[in-house]
């Protein structure tokens, strides 16, 4: 990895101006990233990136992240086949945050279950409860057959 990152800058006008991209990671060392479809502007998902992460997307247009769960890096779509394009990266004002819109290869499926977005589910109330309720149950891809380690 050839890309390194400044810090961020405490002057409020130089890190919402113009300038040095300098992420603002938390204590664990990583940024939030929203991730949409170029195409029609579908969350796909939300992940988390670390330094490494983020200069391999920005250095190769592919999508890297970083997984909490399995301690480290990903690409998305290595084994499943559906990588993500980097059309544009955008970052927030305070820069600790990152939207990647992005261009998925493949089945055109981005969660794990096969289906197109990670945001499958809708939350609602009843009896007092809070439910989840499928919306989305069209599986692009069976998972069992794509993903040897689940």
């Amino acid at each position: 990895m050839s890309l390194t990152f400044a810090a961020p800058s405490a002057d409020k006008a130089e890190l919402e101006g113009n300038g040095a991209f300098t992420p603002k990671f938390d204590r664990d060392g990583l940024v939030t990233a929203i991730v949409t479809d170029v195409r029609d502007n579908t969350l796909l998902m939300v992940a988390f990136m670390n330094a490494e992460a983020l200069a391999l997307t920005l250095e190769t247009g592919i999508a890297h992240y970083y997984s909490r769960s399995r301690g480290k890096l990903w690409k998305k779509g290595e084994t499943s086949g559906n990588l993500q394009t980097v059309e544009e990266l955008l970052t927030d004002c305070d820069q600790d945050a990152v939207l990647l819109k992005v261009r998925v290869a493949g089945h055109d499926a981005t969660c794990h279950t096969g289906r197109r977005s990670c945001f499958y589910r809708q939350v609602s109330i009843e009896n007092g409860v809070a439910v989840t309720k499928i919306i989305d149950d069209h599986r692009h891809f069976d998972p069992d057959s794509v993903y040897s380690d689940k």
